[in-house]
C-alpha cells in the first residue's frame, strides 16, 4: 500500500467557522462533526485527505497548499472575489489582488481569521 495522507489537524479559534469559510472558499464538502463530541470539523479534500479543524487556545497559523486545474483555481477565484476575501500572488503579500505566482503559471494565497496561510497553484 503507498503511503498516503489520511488528514490533518487545522487549528482554529472557531473550528467549525473555519471549516465553512475553507469549504465555501474553495468549493469542498465541510462533513459532519467528527471526533469525541465533534471537536473535529472536516473538510474533504479528495477521496483520501481530510482537513480537520480543531478548536484551540491562541490557534497559530499554519501554511496548506493545493495544486488545482485551471477551472477549480477559476471557481476558487471567483468565490474569493464575491466575498471579499484578499488574496495575493505572495505569501508576504497575500492581499495584493494578484495571480501571478512566482512558482506557477496562476497562483494566489489567502488568509483565514486564524492566520493559516491557504494556498492555491494551477499550471494555467
Amino acid at each position: 500500500m503507498p503511503v498516503t495522507l489520511n488528514h490533518t489537524i487545522v487549528p482554529a479559534a472557531d473550528h467549525r467557522a473555519a471549516a465553512r469559510f475553507l469549504a465555501t472558499v474553495m468549493g469542498l464538502a465541510e462533513l459532519p462533526p467528527a471526533g469525541r463530541n465533534g471537536h473535529f470539523a472536516p473538510v474533504r479534500v479528495n477521496e483520501t485527505l481530510t482537513l480537520d479543524f480543531m478548536a484551540v487556545p491562541d490557534a497559530e497559523g499554519h501554511h496548506l497548499a493545493f495544486d488545482v486545474d485551471p477551472a477549480t483555481f477559476d471557481g476558487i477565484l471567483a468565490r474569493l472575489r464575491a466575498a471579499e476575501v484578499p488574496y495575493g500572488s505572495r505569501p508576504d503579500q497575500p492581499d495584493n489582488g494578484r495571480t501571478d505566482h512566482p512558482l506557477c503559471a496562476r497562483g494566489l494565497f489567502f488568509t483565514d481569521a486564524d492566520g493559516n496561510l491557504y494556498e492555491v497553484m494551477s499550471p494555467a
